[in-house]
């Protein structure tokens, strides 16, 4: 390798449900890990800026390094069907504020099927809450199955809603088999400090070429709720 040549950030991609805190998490991330990295942040919303703003609110980053990307469509499509306008904000937040190390691409809220294409996202981090039920790891899907990284966030609210975190981990274990798993409350230093350690780990792999991004599909059908005639077909979703 030429000592000229600088790679180009290693791309992570934040997926997950509703709520569950992804942005939270991007945020918590930033803050971990600015003073030693060059990050950069891409946030998907259907029709506003909301994450971006949120993020932007938080001081984690210079607000010129975290770019929206209104994607008019389901967010399942934008980080995997067609990754364009994702991609292109991300060229464009390198070229523009570069060379940068990592750079977080937050997906929009959506269900369990929601994955990265590798074209997009070198690796991915899966997101759930205790909020949402500690049976939803052993419903499965690519997400949960599949991401590079599974987090169980929101642990700290568990007695509250009647969550057992260790039902979650359990099952995330027989689903994930030896793909990594980790309980977090953002509002814990520690549970932040491991996940950093983590994207640590994924950039020194991305760093010495070592890192190949793995495509977590083929996606399940699922269903258009909304849709007069329900039907199943290969890249539809459940809003």
């Amino acid at each position: 390798m030429s000592a000229d040549f600088t790679p180009r950030a290693l791309r992570v991609g934040i997926a997950g449900p509703v709520g569950t805190g992804k942005s939270s998490l991007a945020a918590a991330l930033c803050g971990a890990l600015a003073d030693e990295l060059r990050l950069g942040v891409v946030t998907n919303d259907i029709y506003t800026d909301e994450d971006a703003r949120f993020l932007r609110s938080q001081g984690v980053l210079p607000p010129e390094r975290i770019v929206a990307v209104q994607t008019g469509c389901c967010p399942h499509t934008a980080i995997r069907d067609d990754v364009s306008e994702n991609l292109l904000a991300v060229e464009t937040l390198e070229a523009a504020e570069g060379p940068l190390d990592v750079v977080f691409v937050e997906s929009g809220g959506d269900n369990l099927t929601a994955t990265f294409s590798p074209a997009l996202a070198d690796t991915q981090i899966f997101v759930l809450d205790c909020a949402g039920g500690d049976d939803v790891p052993r419903k499965g899907g690519p997400g949960v199955e599949r991401a590079d990284l599974l987090v169980i966030n929101k642990v700290d609210i568990a007695p509250l809603v009647g969550a057992s975190v260790e039902r979650m981990l359990a099952d995330a274990g027989d689903r994930r088999g030896d793909r990594p798993t980790l309980p977090t409350s953002l509002r814990a230093s520690e549970d932040v400090a491991r996940v950093a350690d983590w994207v640590r780990s994924e950039l020194a792999r991305h760093q010495a070429g070592d890192l190949v991004p793995a495509d977590p599909g083929p996606m399940a059908p699922h269903v258009h709720a909304h849709d007069d005639h329900d039907h199943d077909h290969a890249h539809a979703h459940t809003h």
